[in-house]
C-alpha cells in the first residue's frame, strides 16, 4: 500500500536515509513524504504499529524485481531424463544407452531408467531385473539409486541421480 491507500491511525515512520523518525499519524507521515517528493509505502503491515517507509516507489519496485530475477539465476532446474530398454536387449545396445545416461548425469540430471514389457513379456519380469541392475553396476561409478527399481503396470524403473 502507497500513499492515501494507508488508512491505519498510527504508523512506524522510517525515514528515506533508514533513520527512524518515531510513531505518528498516516497523515503526518504521508504530508512528511509529499514535503519530501517520495512515497510513503506500508512495508511491514503485520507490525504493531505498521512499519511505512518514506522512499521512492518505482525505484523500490525496480530493486524488488531485479532482487527477485538474482534468485532465479541461482536456481539449478534439475531435469529428469528418460532411457528406454527392453527385456531382450543386445549387450552393445545397452552400453550405448549407458553412455547416454552417464551424459546425463554429468550434466546435473536425474535419469529414469524404464524397461519396457510387451505381450508375453510380462511373463518373465522377475528374470528381466537383472539388466536394470547390470545397467547400475555400469553407471555406478558417477551414479546412486535415488528410486529403486519398481514394476508400474507395463514398465520398470528406476531413478539414478549424479552421486556426491
Amino acid at each position: 500500500m502507497i500513499n492515501e491507500q494507508i488508512r491505519d491511525k498510527e504508523v512506524r515512520l522510517i525515514g528515506e536515509d533508514g533513520e527512524q523518525l518515531g510513531i505518528m499519524s498516516a497523515r503526518d507521515a504521508f504530508r512528511i513524504a509529499q514535503e519530501a517528493e517520495l512515497d510513503l509505502v506500508k512495508i511491514a503491515p503485520g507490525a504493531k504499529p505498521p512499519v511505512c517507509k518514506i522512499i521512492d516507489y518505482g525505484k523500490y519496485k525496480y530493486e524488488l524485481t531485479r532482487k527477485e530475477k538474482e534468485a532465479k539465476k541461482k536456481q539449478k532446474i534439475v531435469e529428469v531424463k528418460e532411457v528406454r530398454l527392453s527385456p531382450n536387449i543386445d549387450t552393445n545396445d545397452l552400453n550405448t544407452k549407458v553412455n547416454n545416461a552417464k551424459k546425463f548425469i554429468l550434466k546435473g540430471n536425474k535419469v529414469k531408467v524404464t524397461l519396457r514389457f510387451r505381450g508375453r513379456e510380462m511373463a518373465h519380469v522377475q528374470q528381466s531385473r537383472h539388466i536394470l541392475d547390470d545397467f547400475y553396476k555400469l553407471v555406478g561409478d558417477i551414479a546412486v539409486i535415488e528410486k529403486p527399481a519398481k514394476l508400474e503396470g507395463r514398465n520398470m524403473s528406476m531413478v539414478l541421480t549424479v552421486k556426491r
